[in-house]
């Protein structure tokens, strides 16, 4: 696909809870590791195609804070999966010019792959096309609570008044603190919620549900989900007529 040139039919920001693994697999009768490493290949088309179309940032929703509720089968797999995935992917990131960043608490992952995770991002920091963002190990409110512990501390520190904060500070605070906000949510596999994901960065974005399970969603389903996104009005507490002005 040949590159676009930047619009305001293209999001800046796109966001997605990748859904439907498990269920793919138990479809086929296969384990539900199958199906999470058939997702990948949706991840790379994907990725693709939100670079191609001039999307700036794309985060993927990989690992919540509550997956490790999981059988211990599947969470030891999806853990061998993202240093598999990271070992191999680094090599093409660097060569399409994706700039990889992990968000998430990620002190629970074993002293490996949290060196891997930091490597993978120090090789492509300088790249300087789509920003990946690999949310893993992660919660919106995690994000929300460490946010207001730092701001707990610059206030006991002294460096903050109370009566001086603002929704700019806490945005600061997040781990999307040098991230545009997104403005297209997706989510696959049917389900219509937010799971815990991006609370506050998610306030003013348009969502979309896609009943295709995660293995299932190509560049055909993105390019619905851009023009769902395209025919919409995003008014921001304003009149209709008021954006149109």
């Amino acid at each position: 696909m040949a590159k676009k040139e930047k619009n305001n039919c293209i999001p800046r920001h796109v966001a997605i809870v990748m859904d439907g693994n498990g269920r793919w697999a138990k479809a086929r009768f296969m384990p539900r590791l199958f199906g999470h490493k058939k997702g990948v290949e949706s991840v790379r088309k994907v990725i693709k195609y939100c670079s191609d179309a001039g999307v700036e940032c794309l985060t993927l929703f990989a690992f919540s804070s509550e997956n490790w509720k999981r059988p211990e089968d599947e969470v030891s797999g999806l853990m061998s999966l993202f240093m598999g995935v990271l070992e191999k992917e680094t090599v093409g990131m660097l060569r399409h010019n994706v700039r990889l960043q992990f968000i998430g608490d990620r002190s629970a992952f074993s002293a490996q792959l949290q060196a891997k995770i930091a490597l993978v991002e120090q090789e492509t920091a300088q790249c300087s096309g789509l920003k990946l963002i690999v949310a893993a190990n992660y919660g919106g409110r995690w994000d929300i609570l460490q946010a207001v512990r730092t701001m707990a501390g610059q206030v006991q520190c002294g460096e903050l008044k109370p009566d001086e904060l603002t929704e700019a500070h806490i945005g600061k605070a997040l781990s999307t603190q040098e991230l545009p906000e997104p403005d297209l949510f997706i989510r696959t596999g049917g389900e219509q919620r937010i799971s815990n994901f991006l609370l506050w960065q998610l306030a003013y974005a348009e969502l979309f549900f896609s009943e295709k399970l995660w293995p299932e969603f190509d560049e055909k389903c993105l390019q619905q989900a851009f023009d769902a996104y395209a025919g919409r009005e995003r008014r921001f507490g304003m009149t209709g007529e008021q954006v149109k002005a």
